[in-house]
């Protein structure tokens, strides 16, 4: 059985003590301790901090953690990918990472800001922290008013406050998100 990925977004600048980051690496160890795979793309910030932390579990095993690069540059790639693409596609590169089975912003800019459209408009399970940037802004908010699963009424973009309840919306809604794809 293949392993779900799930995408983890946010700023690339978020520096090293910034609770955000604290949350991305909390985030990161949990979900390869449940099973899943870690991609982002593959730079700083919140994307560090996720692979950082998926390294950091117990769980932790070669392939766990995924980075799709925007350019050509292997060399810009954050130190705890196990597997950097270079893609060369500049951000058109989200178009990629929205892709994943599910996706998890921690704030973010405009960057963020297209992944979770772009996530949307695919019908994926999306997730979004409640802190600074564009995923307190749209926790707890449907992106436009599209029906994008008919069984799912409570469709929006899932708000949470901890990497645990973070997980526990993969556990709840994740099987009913993929049921389509």
């Amino acid at each position: 059985m293949q392993r779900r990925i799930i995408a983890v977004i946010g700023d690339g600048s978020t520096p090293e003590g910034d609770d955000r980051y604290e949350i991305a690496m909390e985030l990161g160890r949990l979900l390869v301790e449940n099973g899943y795979t870690v991609m982002n793309g593959g730079r700083g910030g919140i994307m560090e901090a996720v692979t950082r932390g998926a390294r950091d579990s117990r769980k932790y095993h070669e392939g766990a953690v995924i980075g799709i690069l925007p350019d050509t540059n292997r060399g810009l790639a954050n130190r705890y990918l196990d597997t950097s693409i270079t893609s060369g596609l500049g951000t058109v590169r989200n178009h990629i990472i929205a892709h994943s089975d599910a996706v998890i912003a921690i704030g973010g800019g405009a960057g963020t800001l297209s992944e979770m459209a772009l996530a949307w408009q695919f019908g994926r399970l999306l997730v979004a922290f409640r802190v600074e940037g564009w995923s307190g802004k749209l926790a707890d908010k449907r992106i436009d008013d599209r029906t994008r699963h008919t069984g799912i009424v409570e469709d929006r973009v899932f708000g949470c406050d901890s990497p645990e309840e973070a997980i526990g919306l993969l556990d709840t809604y994740l099987d009913r998100y993929l049921e389509d794809y």
